[in-house]
C-alpha cells in the first residue's frame, strides 16, 4: 500500500463513464498513475476523451497544472491485466448488482496480493459483494459523488470482514484527493444515499401531487434549510435512472418507505434522465 497521506501510486478504475472518469481525474490530480478498463475499444476511447476534457478544464482553472504530464499518467483499454500492478482498483460500473459482481471478479482475478479492491456502489451491500471475493478483508466501498471533481465527500464503507488497516489506508487516500472521508459501516444506502434518496423521493411525490413547482420545492431547501442544491436539481445531476435504481434497492432491503413515485418511473421510461439526457425536472442545455 501507499504511504499514509499520499495517493496510491497506481490506481485501476473499471468503468470509464461519468463516475469512473471523474474518479480517474481525481487520482490523476493527486499524482497517481491511472488505468481505466472498459468493455470495448470504442468505450475505452470515449473514456480517454472524457478524462482528457476534464483535465483540460482543470488546467484552465489552474494554469500551474501541466496537461501533458497529467495525460501522460492515464491509460485506457479493455484488458483487466492492466491492473496487475495497481495498489487500488475501483469498480465504477452502473448500479446493478450482477454488473458489479462481474466487474469485481474480473478485477480481482489479476490484482496483486497487496492491492485493495473497492466498489463505488451507492446502495448495494458491501458484505453482499464481499461474499464472492477471494480476499474480503481487502475489500470495501468507496462511494464517490457526482460530479466527482466538484464533490467534497467520499464515503468509506467498511464491511464486516474489511481489515482495519485497509480502512485507514483508504481514508488517507481520500484525504490525499483533497476530499473529506466519512467512515460508515455497511448498511443499506450507507449514510448519504439513505438520507438523500428519501428527501429526493419525497420531493418528487410533492411535485407529482402538485404541491409546488420543481423550482419552488428546491428553493424551500436551499433557502429554508441552507442546502447548497435542491433535491430535484440534485436528482437531475445524479441521474433519474440512478436514483430509481437506488430507490429499488433500498425498497428491497428497507421497505416500502423507499418505493419510487410513479412520476420517477415514467420519466425514466421516457428517457428524461436529467442532465445527461438534456431533460429531467429541469432543461439542461450544457454540453453532455
Amino acid at each position: 500500500m501507499s504511504d499514509i497521506g499520499s495517493a496510491p501510486n497506481r490506481v485501476g478504475v473499471l468503468g470509464g463513464g461519468r463516475m469512473g472518469a471523474g474518479i480517474a481525474h481525481a487520482f490523476l490530480l493527486a499524482g497517481s498513475h491511472v488505468s481505466v478498463i472498459e468493455r470495448d475499444a470504442a468505450s475505452a476511447e470515449a473514456a480517454l476523451t472524457r478524462i482528457g476534457d476534464s483535465i483540460r478544464r482543470s488546467v484552465d482553472r489552474d494554469p500551474s497544472l501541466d496537461e501533458t504530464e497529467l495525460t501522460g499518467r492515464i491509460t485506457t483499454g479493455v484488458d483487466p491485466g492492466a491492473f496487475a500492478a495497481v495498489d487500488l482498483a475501483i469498480e465504477a460500473v452502473p448500479e446493478e448488482r450482477t454488473l458489479k459482481e462481474d466487474a469485481l471478479s474480473r478485477a480481482e482475478a489479476v490484482l496483486p496480493p497487496s492491492a485493495v479492491l473497492a466498489s463505488n456502489t451507492s446502495s448495494i451491500s458491501i458484505d453482499d459483494l464481499a461474499a464472492g471475493r477471494r480476499h474480503p478483508e481487502r475489500f470495501l466501498g468507496l462511494h464517490f459523488f457526482n460530479p466527482v471533481p466538484a464533490s467534497a465527500l467520499v464515503e468509506v464503507v467498511r464491511g464486516a470482514a474489511t481489515d482495519r488497516a485497509v480502512v485507514e489506508s483508504a481514508t488517507a487516500w481520500v484525504a490525499a484527493l483533497g476530499k473529506t472521508p466519512i467512515v460508515v459501516s455497511d448498511s443499506p444506502g450507507f449514510a448519504s444515499s439513505r438520507l438523500g434518496v428519501m428527501l429526493g423521493l419525497e420531493a418528487i411525490r410533492m411535485l407529482e401531487e402538485g404541491v409546488a413547482s420543481a423550482a419552488d420545492i428546491d428553493a424551500a431547501m436551499t433557502l429554508g434549510y441552507r442546502h447548497p442544491m435542491g433535491p430535484l436539481r440534485t436528482t437531475d445531476i445524479v441521474g433519474l435512472d440512478v436514483r430509481l435504481g437506488i430507490a429499488e434497492e433500498l425498497e428491497r432491503t428497507l421497505g416500502e418507505r423507499f418505493a419510487a413515485p410513479e412520476l420517477l418511473r415514467r420519466m425514466v421510461a421516457e428517457g428524461k434522465l436529467g442532465r445527461k439526457s438534456g431533460e429531467g425536472f429541469y432543461a439542461w442545455n450544457e454540453e453532455r
